[in-house]
This record gives structure tokens, C-alpha cells and sequence, in this order.
């Protein structure tokens, strides 16, 4: 590999990490577009459809599944917790914070087909809804 080519190759790596950077700063401490402007972070989703129904996997470790409040808001599911930190209040240095903690809402956008809620149900950290494609069996 050329000088010129090893050059290239590295500027391209270091974008591509600094592109990567920032979508994961977006998705964990972006503002809430809410009046309370509260710094807020996104949940990680999976979300698999057949001709049945759509499933949304939500990753919320550490969530207690009584404080979760989820809606449908013009077309909308949203998802609306806080996961508290554990150590809150405790003395001592942070030496390293890289799970996101606080207010959190997740907005997704639903295609324009009537859904049903079918289950909801909290499985090794994570959110499993169920919603079904009306006029389905």
C-alpha cells in the first residue's frame, strides 16, 4: 500500500468513526422536544412485522416495567420512562459513565395500518410489544 493510499485509508476511518461518534451522541443525549427541554436518551429498538402483526424489542435494562408509559400519539407509539442511576446519592468519584440514566422517550413511527395492541410483556431487560394488523387473525 502506497503512502498516498495508507493516507486515504486512515482519513476515511477517522470520518467514518467521527460519523459514527455522533450518531450515538444523537441517540442517547439528544433534547426532548417537550416544554420540559430535559436532556433525554433513546433506547435501542428492534422492530420485526410479517403479515400478522409488528413487534418492537425495546432494550431497557434497569427500567422498572411499573414507570413505563407507552401511547399512541397521532400515528405515534412512544414510549416514556427513567432509569435511575444506581449510585445516585452515594459520595465517591464517577470514574467512567457510559450507560445513558434519566428521562428517556422513544417516538416511532408507525406505518398507516390499524393496529391493535396485542401483548406487552418485559422479557431480560427488554420491552416486547405486540401489535396486531387489524382485520387479522
Amino acid at each position: 500500500m502506497s503512502a498516498r493510499n495508507a493516507t486515504g485509508w486512515m482519513w476515511s476511518e477517522a470520518c467514518d468513526l467521527l460519523d459514527q461518534a455522533d450518531r450515538m451522541h444523537r441517540q442517547f443525549f439528544r433534547l426532548a422536544a417537550s416544554a420540559r427541554a430535559r436532556a433525554v436518551w433513546e433506547p435501542p429498538v428492534d422492530i420485526l412485522e410479517d403479515e400478522r402483526e409488528i413487534v418492537i424489542i425495546m432494550a431497557l435494562p434497569g427500567v422498572a416495567r411499573e414507570g413505563v408509559q407507552i401511547a399512541l400519539e397521532s400515528g405515534v407509539l412512544v414510549v416514556r420512562a427513567e432509569r435511575r442511576a444506581p449510585f445516585a446519592g452515594k459520595r465517591g468519584a464517577v470514574r467512567r459513565l457510559e450507560i445513558p440514566y434519566g428521562y428517556f422517550e422513544r417516538r416511532i413511527a408507525l406505518s398507516n395500518l390499524q393496529l391493535e395492541a396485542a401483548t406487552q410483556e418485559f422479557n431480560d431487560g427488554c420491552l416486547i410489544l405486540r401489535l396486531r394488523k387489524a382485520n387479522q387473525t
